[in-house]
């Protein structure tokens, strides 16, 4: 089977957020369960710095952006046997960052265009055309509206992956002649029309062949009004060709046997090594070495989002507890000035780290007890997985990947891999949080089976390329 994905981020070369962890690992693991796959990404300055001695220019030629011709330049990188193929465009791509311009529309339907008209000259016409989020969200509409009469193109089948429902490219419908060259009939007719806007999520639910999110408790969740961002409708219209498949993590980089940022390395059979890189952490962080207290991690963004309304709420009550937090990340302002406020007050008990740092957090997953995960909703997230395989028991809000991830502690059959809390609030997160206090102090027997089950959970993409490439074969 041939696949191709098509994206506006793609690890190793540009990456923020969990889409460019997707884009990175997913089709190296296709290709190793024998799929022919190669990517399409934007050739940023960023992958310019880091990767350009690697990039093999190919060609270029134009291609119509409204009534503007824009230069398309093609190079490939050629890695673990994914071909990736970057669209290269400088007044468009070398802006600093992936997102957040001005022209962001502009941006991304230039990419879009350029993606499909290039599928013929590199040669790659894919059985699969997967795309993924609003910025390449119009393909799928493109190909049968704009494309159609390309023979060779005709028996693509697409698939749309929603990492985040709250981003849906809601623009001006005068961009579809502005910039995609087409007529506004599908507008006018309601069919790209939300909310008087075009809406090229919207699009992409309607026009490709299967809609996926990235965890099944997610792909229910956004058929209602509280998680839907109001195109819930539309999710429970097209429910039929909607599933959720949960993400995986890259086993062969988050692993404490091998990981370089450890001072010690650890397995399920024996882990001396996590005690020892628990007191580097401590010593680290500037928090008292002690063996004998629950060390909390938390890697985020410090936002609404990911629950910290909640736990700045419950902060001074969590603080009387005998534990110790180490924090890393950065976000809304207020939470940041909470944060180093109660370090400064409470230095034996909390370290504030309002930055990022890729070695810091590799250690705090490493050497950290609990891992806090409080999200108000959760497409799927990747940082309780790598905490669990660290052997740090994740306490979560049970909500969209999280709930398909974690499994609540029970007490009476003494099976789990974390512990959970349903209704959003700070009190049944205190509350959480002292049941997973005491299991530590006072159920030491319990603690290790949850350690050793939540470190022996398969969470690999090579497990989870398996459920894509059922999806894909039902299609062709």
């Amino acid at each position: 089977m041939k696949t191709l994905f098509v994206a506006a981020e793609g690890a190793p070369f540009a990456k923020t957020g969990g889409l460019g962890d997707v884009i990175g690992a997913l089709p190296k693991s296709l290709v190793k369960n024998g799929d022919e796959v190669a990517v399409i990404l934007p050739y940023y300055d960023v992958v310019d710095q880091k990767f350009g001695d690697q990039a093999e220019d190919l060609f270029y030629f134009f291609t119509n952006v409204g009534w503007r011709r824009e230069y398309v330049g093609m190079k490939r990188i050629i890695r673990d046997g994914v071909s990736f193929y970057f669209i290269d465009n400088k007044h468009y791509f070398y802006r600093g960052r992936v997102y957040g311009e001005f022209d962001d529309g502009e941006r991304f339907a230039f990419f879009q265009l350029a993606a499909l008209e290039a599928m013929e000259k590199i040669d790659f016409i894919p059985d699969i055309l997967h795309v993924h989020d609003y910025h390449t969200a119009m393909i799928p509409y493109l190909l049968k509206e704009k494309y159609h009469w390309i023979n060779a193109y005709q028996q693509i089948k697409t698939v749309f992956t929603i990492h985040n429902i709250e981003f849906q490219g809601q623009f001006d419908p005068g961009m579809l002649g502005q910039l995609f060259g087409v007529g506004d009939e599908r507008y006018r007719d309601g069919t790209l029309r939300w909310n008087d806007c075009l809406n090229w999520m919207k699009a992409a639910v309607l026009y490709a062949d299967r809609v996926t999110t990235v965890s099944p408790s997610y792909a229910q969740e956004i058929k209602t009004p509280e998680f839907g961002k109001g195109l819930d409708q539309i999710m429970r219209m097209e429910s039929g060709k909607l599933s959720g498949i949960v993400n995986g993590i890259d086993t062969d980089t988050i692993d404490p046997e091998t990981d370089p940022h450890l001072v010690a390395h650890f397995s399920v059979d024996d882990l001396s090594g996590k005690a020892k890189n628990k007191a580097a952490l401590q010593e680290r962080v500037g928090l008292p070495v002690r063996a004998d207290v629950p060390l909390i991690g938390i890697v985020s963004r410090l936002t609404d989002q990911k629950g910290f309304n909640l736990v700045v709420e419950e902060l001074n009550n969590i603080l009387q507890h005998d534990l110790q937090i180490v924090l890393l990340g950065t976000g809304y302002a207020d939470f940041e000035g909470s944060f180093s406020w109660f370090a400064h007050a409470y230095p034996e008990k909390l370290s504030a780290n309002i930055t990022f740092d890729l070695e810091l957090a590799q250690q705090i997953y490493a050497g950290s007890d609990l891992f806090l995960m409080p999200s108000a909703f959760e497409p799927c997230g990747l940082s309780q997985m790598m905490a669990m395989r660290y052997g740090s028991l994740p306490l979560v809000h049970e909500v969209g990947g999280l709930k398909d991830t974690v499994q609540p502690y029970n007490e009476f059959e003494h099976t789990g891999t974390g512990f959970g809390f349903q209704d959003f609030s700070g009190y049944w997160l205190n509350r959480t949080l002292e049941l997973a206090l005491d299991v530590y102090y006072n159920r030491k027997e319990d603690w290790q089976i949850l350690q050793k089950t939540a470190m022996t959970r398969d969470f690999s993409w090579d497990t989870a390329s398996i459920a894509y490439q059922k999806l894909y074969q039902e299609l062709v």
